[in-house]
C-alpha cells in the first residue's frame, strides 16, 4: 500500500504505529535471512518513537505526514548515535555524533527509523557485492544482484522490509537498483536536497533520494527532504514546490525525448530496448508528443565519470588515515607506515582501485590530460541535454542496458560492470533530476525499468509524467506468476 493508505489506517486506529513497526521487524527477520538487505536493525528505538506516536495520536495531538511510517537509511548517511559504517571495514564502529539533515527532516516528519541498509564499499559500486559485510540478494531472484550501490535499500523496500528508504546517487546507484529491483527510485536535482552528514565520495556528483513502491510517494518523500540548508553550501536556496499537486493531471502536450544514442548503443538487451519503446507508446497514448532527439556526447558520460569520481573520491577519502577516527592499523614504525597498512587492510578493492585511478589523475603532470579534460566534456555533456530541452520537456531512456545479472559475473571484469551505468551517469554530470519507474519484466521474469529526465528543478513535470505512465501501465500488477516477491 501507498503510504497515504497507511496514513489513513493510522489516523482511523485501523492500525497502530507500534503494531506497524512490530509486523515490519517481524518480516524482516523472517525474509532479510535470505537477502541480506540491511546491516542493522534499530529496534529498540523504532519501537520506542512508534509507542510515542501512538500516544500522541490517541491524545488528538495533529501528527507530521510521515507519523509512523517505517523507514530505511542507506548507511552512509550519518545517523547520530546509530553506526554509520558505508559498509566499510574502515569505519565498522563509526557512531556519528550528528545527524544528517535529510534524516533530521524525515524524523521531524514522524518517520520511523526501522534499520540501517547495505551498500557497495563507500557507494562504489553498481551491484552491492562490494560490501565489506556480505553482498545483497535480488529478492525477485535470490542468485542475481539487487543493483548497486544502494542495493540493500531497493532490495528493503522491492521486498516488503520498509515503506520506503534512502539512497545515495553519484552515477546511477538509486536508479539502477531501482530497475533492477522494480521499484520507484528518483535522484532530485544537484542542490535540491542537502548533502550534509551523508558520507562523501563524489561531491560534485552525489545526491540522496528516495526509493518507494509508486510513484506519490516518492512525491511526499521528496517534499519532505527537499530546501535549504545552511550547513551544505552547495544546496540550492529556491522554494520546494508542492510535487504532489499536479501528479493527476493530464501530460497532453508534453513532449518527451527519444535519445537516439540510447537506443542505439551497442549492448542494450533487446527486451530492455522493446520494453522502454513500448512504454514510449504508452506516453504517447496518454497525450504526450514524442520527439527523436540526440545527445552527440551522451556515451562520453562513462568515461568522463570514471576520472573526474575516482579523482573526488581519492581527496574525500584521504581523510582516512588512522590517526582521528576509523580503523587504525598496529604499526609502531612509523606514521606513513601505519597509515599506508590502515587503508590497505581497510579499504576493499574496489574503493583502493578508484583511489588509485583518482590520485593518478590529479597528480602532477596529468591532471590537464585527465580531470581538466573530463570536467570539459562534462559541460559538453550539460551543453547537450540544455540544447535538448529547447526542444523537449522531459527525456526517456532505459534505466539500465540490462536486467539484474548474476551475482558474480562481473567479478573479474571491472569494466563490464561499470558498463551497467551507461545510461544514469549523464544526469549526474549535468546535475539533471531523473526518475526510474518499472515498465516490464524480461522473460526471466525480472523487472526492467525506464528513465525520465527533467531539466534543472523539474521535479514536477518529472513526477507528473512518471504518475500518469504509472497509473495508466499499471505495469507491477501484471508481474510474472510465480515471479514474485516473497509474500
Amino acid at each position: 500500500m501507498a503510504i497515504a493508505e497507511w496514513r489513513q489506517k493510522l489516523q482511523s486506529g485501523e492500525v497502530s504505529s507500534l503494531e506497524l513497526v512490530n509486523d515490519q521487524l517481524k518480516r524482516i527477520k523472517l525474509v532479510d535471512k535470505s537477502l541480506h538487505a540491511y546491516l542493522q536493525l534499530e529496534e529498540d528505538n523504532a519501537r520506542s518513537v512508534a509507542k510515542k506516536i501512538d500516544e500522541a495520536r490517541s491524545s488528538g495531538i495533529d501528527l507530521p505526514p510521515l507519523a509512523g511510517v517505517p523507514f530505511a537509511i542507506k548507511d552512509n548517511l550519518c545517523t547520530k548515535g546509530v553506526r554509520t559504517t558505508c559498509s566499510s571495514k574502515m569505519l565498522e564502529n563509526f557512531i556519528p555524533p550528528y545527524e544528517s539533515t535529510v534524516t533530521k527532516r524525515l524524523w521531524n516528519s514522524g518517520a520511523v527509523l526501522i534499520g540501517k541498509t547495505n551498500l557497495d564499499e563507500f557507494a562504489m559500486g553498481s551491484s552491492t557485492e562490494t560490501s565489506a559485510f556480505g553482498a545483497t540478494s535480488n529478492p525477485w531472484d535470490l542468485s542475481r544482484v539487487p543493483g548497486g550501490s544502494s542495493g540493500g535499500s531497493a532490495a528493503a523496500v522491492a521486498s516488503g522490509l520498509c515503506m520506503a528508504a534512502l539512497g545515495s546517487d553519484t552515477g546511477g546507484s538509486i536508479r539502477q537498483p531501482a530497475s533492477f529491483c522494480g521499484v520507484v527510485g528518483l535522484k532530485p536535482t544537484y542542490g535540491r536536497v542537502s548533502r550534509w552528514g551523508l558520507v562523501a565520495f563524489a561531491s560534485s556528483l552525489d545526491q540522496v533520494g528516495p526509493f518507494t513502491t509508486n510513484v506519490r510517494d516518492a512525491a511526499e518523500v521528496l517534499q519532505v527532504i527537499s530546501g535549504p540548508d545552511p550547513l551544505d553550501s552547495t544546496c540550492l536556496d529556491e522554494p520546494v514546490p508542492n510535487f504532489s499537486e499536479f501528479l493527476n493531471d493530464s501530460i497532453k502536450g508534453i513532449r518527451i525525448g527519444l535519445i537516439k544514442e540510447c537506443f542505439n548503443q551497442e549492448g542494450i538487451s533487446t527486451e530492455v530496448k522493446d520494453s522502454v519503446l513500448k512504454a514510449a507508446n504508452q506516453f504517447k497514448s496518454l497525450g504526450a508528443e514524442l520527439v527523436d532527439v540526440s545527445c552527440p556526447r551522451f556515451n562520453d558520460g562513462i568515461a568522463t565519470y570514471y576520472v573526474i569520481a575516482p579523482s573526488e573520491a581519492s581527496a574525500n577519502l584521504a581523510r582516512y588515515d588512522g590517526v582521528k577516527y576509523g580503523f587504525r592499523a598496529e604499526d609502531d614504525e612509523s606514521l606513513t607506515q601505519m597509515t599506508s597498512l590502515t587503508r590497505a587492510n581497510a579499504f576493499g578493492s574496489e574503493v583502493q582501485r578508484r583511489i588509485l585511478i583518482g590520485t593518478y589523475a590529479l597528480s602532477a603532470g596529468y591532471f590537464d590530460a585527465y580531470y581538466k579534460k573530463a570536467q570539459q566534456v562534462r559541460t559538453l555533456i550539460s551543453q547537450d541535454f540544455l540544447k535538448c530541452f529547447k526542444k523537449v520537456d522531459l527525456l526517456l531512456t532505459p534505466t539500465s542496458p540490462t536486467t539484474a545479472f548474476k551475482a558474480g559475473s562481473h567479478d573479474n571484469d571491472p569494466l563490464s560492470m561499470y558498463l551497467s551505468d551507461l545510461l544514469t551517469i549523464p544526469a549526474n554530470l549535468a546535475g539533471l533530476p531523473a526518475i526510474s519507474l518499472p515498465c516490464g519484466f524480461d522473460n526471466l521474469g525480472l523487472p526492467i525499468g525506464l528513465q525520465l529526465i527533467g531539466n534543472v528543478l523539474g521535479e514536477q513535470r518529472l513526477l507528473q509524467a512518471a504518475y500518469q505512465y504509472e497509473q495508466a501501465a499499471n505495469v507491477m500488477k501484471n508481474c510474472p506468476e510465480g515471479n514474485s516477491i516473497p509474500r
